[in-house]
């Protein structure tokens, strides 16, 4: 049970009923209590999940969350959000948690390599973001372990936390990416015309990303806008373009099981599966990405492909399931 969900009153009792039977407990063993105890800091922990991908050892780290406080702001077409809306109220959201940002690492390790995908907003950990280096940790990953990354766009919660203190963070790794995500933001003027993000923050996001593959420019790996296969069969680089130019998403192989990591073409678990024609406003090319996301989801609710959402409620896994003219996202339980 959980005190911050209680009201003020209820949890003023169990404090101190908890406090009481922890003094009576010191006494009645012979020790006295503190007189004046010292709070303890409470700090989220890493969420780490452990899972298999055929014969692969997986693990699904959280790197962030937070509400993003625009909520249907963000969403778009515009005319739509009351529909949107509509919608969360009938499967019970809360409106304010209507756009919530999970950030989600997935890391595969075979008997030859360990593979990250993607790796968070970096910098120093707190209580929102910047989990991923405790979570490897928890899993017993060191940075050095890791023999290959894959980057599916540049954005700051996938990049940025490839770079610490101005080297790479998996200094043994290379940085698999498309070659047109890198040509896109290394452009004299990259091209937002048709984004529909706070374009005031774009300059300063722009050049982020540009001090980033400097950082990483030793360990950058770029290949040509096309299918590629990579580490012997393990992982797939599939382009995705809509969400950023360069934008990929990645299928997993291993004893016989596909395993798709759909990185962003979805940032909601209900509202980019019920109609695949809602875009976000982080999209670089709206209309692309609904093109995209339609033949993703099509080919994975034929397949029953086992998917991965880097957005999606922790710790991602499910699989997308058609229901007429949409499709819903069907989170896969935890197993222990």
């Amino acid at each position: 049970m959980s005190l911050e969900n209680l009201s003020p009153s209820r949890r003023r009792f169990l404090s101190s009923a908890l406090g009481t039977s922890i003094g009576l407990t010191a006494l009645s063993s012979g020790q006295e209590p503190e007189s004046n105890p010292q709070p303890t800091a409470l700090k989220r922990a890493p969420h780490v999940y452990k899972f298999q991908i055929g014969d692969a050892e997986a693990w699904s780290i959280s790197d962030a969350y937070f509400p993003l406080r625009e909520g249907l702001g963000l969403m778009w077409p515009e005319e739509k959000r009351p529909e949107m809306d509509a919608l969360l109220q009938e499967e019970g959201r809360r409106k304010e948690d209507a756009v919530p940002l999970y950030v989600n690492i997935l890391v595969v390790r075979t008997d030859k390599e360990t593979v990250i995908f993607d790796a968070g907003f970096g910098g120093k950990e707190n209580e929102r973001m910047g989990w991923l280096t405790s979570g490897l940790a928890l899993a017993g990953i060191s940075p050095e372990s890791i023999t290959a990354a894959f980057l599916s766009h540049s954005h700051s919660d996938h990049l940025n936390g490839f770079a610490r203190e101005g080297k790479p963070a998996f200094p043994n790794a290379e940085i698999h990416l498309l070659q047109s995500e890198i040509d896109f933001w290394r452009s004299p003027e990259p091209d937002f015309s048709e984004t529909k993000r706070n374009r005031k923050n774009l300059p300063n996001m722009i050049k982020t990303v540009r001090n980033h593959f400097d950082m990483l420019e030793e360990v950058l790996t770029p290949h040509k806008q096309q299918t590629t296969t990579l580490l012997g069969g393990l992982v797939t680089i599939e382009p995705a373009p809509g969400h950023t130019t360069g934008h990929a998403c990645f299928r997993i192989r291993s004893g016989g099981e596909e395993f798709l990591h759909l990185m962003d073409l979805a940032h909601h678990d209900l509202l980019m599966f019920a109609d695949p024609n809602w875009t976000i406003a982080f999209d670089h090319h709206p209309k692309q990405s609904v093109e995209t996301r339609k033949v993703f989801w099509s080919e994975a609710a034929a397949k029953k492909t086992r998917c991965y959402g880097f957005h999606l409620p922790f710790p991602g896994i499910g699989t997308i399931i058609e229901t007429g003219p949409g499709y819903r996202w069907a989170a896969e339980p935890w197993r222990w």
